[in-house]
């Protein structure tokens, strides 16, 4: 008996060290990625509709932080998201915010756009980040680390594989989410 726990410690010893998918691997990988164009569908349950309101259309990021979204359906709308200005049109109105004068707004835009740069430390100002799975297939689960903007959102939780983005749900405190699937364009 007492040799073959020699015999397995050695074997355990000569095995490669399998080494872990942490958060500072997948904030690389994410950092490599500088942009690209995506279609998107969202789903939106809110408690006082029995269905959810789905959307969809395109979306282009380019690193480090602008991202704009141009949903198609069900009704057109335009959002632009460059630096701290969102720029929002709909139905021929346009509406611009300095989210620099909104902290928990800018928290929330950071989740997002703190993830496509694989800003780290841009995330980890406003949340608690939880990795679980591989670098083939991850999910990145924030937790606010600020009352009020947990007063807000109780969790973001990002999908994706290797360096790509595939699904964010956003669950609200007042118990509404959404769930947006990305599926990347390929460049032509």
């Amino acid at each position: 008996m007492k040799h073959l726990f020699v015999w397995l410690l050695f074997a355990g010893l000569a095995l490669p060290a399998l080494a872990a998918f942490d958060v500072g691997q997948l904030m690389g990988e994410l950092a490599k990625h500088k942009g690209g164009k995506a279609k998107f569908v969202e789903k939106k349950y809110i408690s006082v509709l029995d269905k959810p309101v789905i959307s969809s259309g395109e979306m282009s990021y380019t690193a480090p932080d602008r991202l704009e979204k141009r949903t198609l359906t069900p009704k057109p709308e335009f959002l632009l998201l460059d630096k701290d200005m969102l720029s929002i049109e709909r139905d021929k109105q346009k509406l611009t915010i300095n989210l620099s004068n909104q902290p928990e707004a800018l928290a929330f835009i950071d989740s997002i756009r703190g993830t496509l740069s694989g800003n780290r430390a841009a995330l980890e100002k406003n949340y608690g980040l939880y990795l679980a799975g591989s670098a083939e297939k991850w999910t990145l689960t924030l937790l606010p680390s600020e009352q009020k903007i947990a007063a807000l959102v109780l969790r973001i939780i990002v999908t994706g594989s290797k360096n790509q983005i595939r699904s964010i749900e956003y669950l609200q405190a007042d118990g509404d989410r959404s769930l947006m699937t990305i599926e990347p364009l390929e460049a032509k």
